[in-house]
């Protein structure tokens, strides 16, 4: 079985396979899982260290479907380093290690932390090319994903859930979703010439910009509002105030330079929050 399209012998396919690792849109979920063990106090690494590699592998297994998807079935990627064969090789390996690492979880924890991880995996593996085709999932499904992430990996340290970390699950949907529809936004003359019906499709590139400043304010406006009533430590408000320095340079740059300061913002925004639980500065 050939697994690379443009090298042979082992090398080339190893390579072939860890082209689909993206490690900027791969670290926030798998961070996510780390804050949520994190937020429970981590005590213990091992379970946590188990949550974050099954969160990896239900992203690798999103990126080799989507890949499959756009160059195999829609024609829309010039190319892809893995032939059709390779991919669906990889996407058994994954899913047997996403299964694997989901009942480990479910025999170590509990069930409710084996459900808790398995939408990761759910809207990794149906985003395209079902989810991808209407402007709710194909925006949310990235953000819900990484929400779950958060709440299992709260939940396999602490086998319970709080106000507290569904707070946070909350302000990382908002935000995380006004990222994806500028993201989408990028591809919008080739969605709108396959009736792909993202947000930028249905509301038009102005106002589907509007619209995602809009929602990542709402959601750093709630993280502020979670500041005073006490359910973030003190220290947190750093996070949104960080993240908006971020958000008004990337609101003057194109769609693929908003992006990426977006994206990076974001990676800023769980650090602080991060220092803000762990270390608690201003207690």
């Amino acid at each position: 079985m050939h697994i690379a399209r443009h090298e042979s012998g082992v090398g080339g396919a190893v390579r072939a396979l860890a082209s689909q690792i993206h490690p900027v849109f791969m670290l926030p979920p798998v961070a996510a899982s780390a804050f949520g063990a994190v937020l429970a106090g981590l005590p213990d690494p091992g379970l946590a260290l188990l949550h974050v590699a099954t969160a990896f592998v239900a992203l690798y297994t999103a990126h080799v479907k989507d890949g499959y998807v756009d160059f195999y079935h829609r024609g829309e990627d010039d190319d892809h380093p893995l032939t059709a064969a390779g991919c669906r090789l990889a996407l058994v390996g994954s899913t047997a290690l996403f299964v694997a690492g989901t009942v480990a979880i479910g025999v170590l924890v509990g069930p409710l932390a084996a459900l808790l991880t398995l939408p990761g995996w759910l809207f990794g593996y149906l985003h395209a090319p079902y989810l991808d085709t209407n402007p709710v999932t194909a925006t949310m499904g990235y953000p819900l994903g990484i929400g779950f992430a958060l709440l299992g990996g709260y939940y396999v340290q602490a086998e319970s859930l709080s106000a507290t970390v569904l707070a946070f699950a909350v302000v990382f949907v908002a935000i995380l979703s006004g990222i994806k529809t500028i993201d989408d936004s990028k591809d919008y003359e080739y969605d709108r010439s396959i009736d792909k019906r993202t947000v930028a499709v249905v509301l038009g590139r102005r106002r589907a910009r509007t619209a995602a400043f809009a929602v990542m304010m709402l959601g750093l406006v709630a993280a502020v509002g979670f500041v005073v009533v006490r359910a973030f430590p003190p220290s947190a408000v750093f996070a949104p105030l960080s993240f908006a320095v971020v958000a008004a340079f990337a609101a003057r740059g194109d769609d693929e330079l908003a992006t990426m300061l977006l994206i990076r913002g974001s990676y800023v925004f769980l650090a602080v929050l991060v220092v803000a639980v762990w270390f608690h500065p201003l207690s």
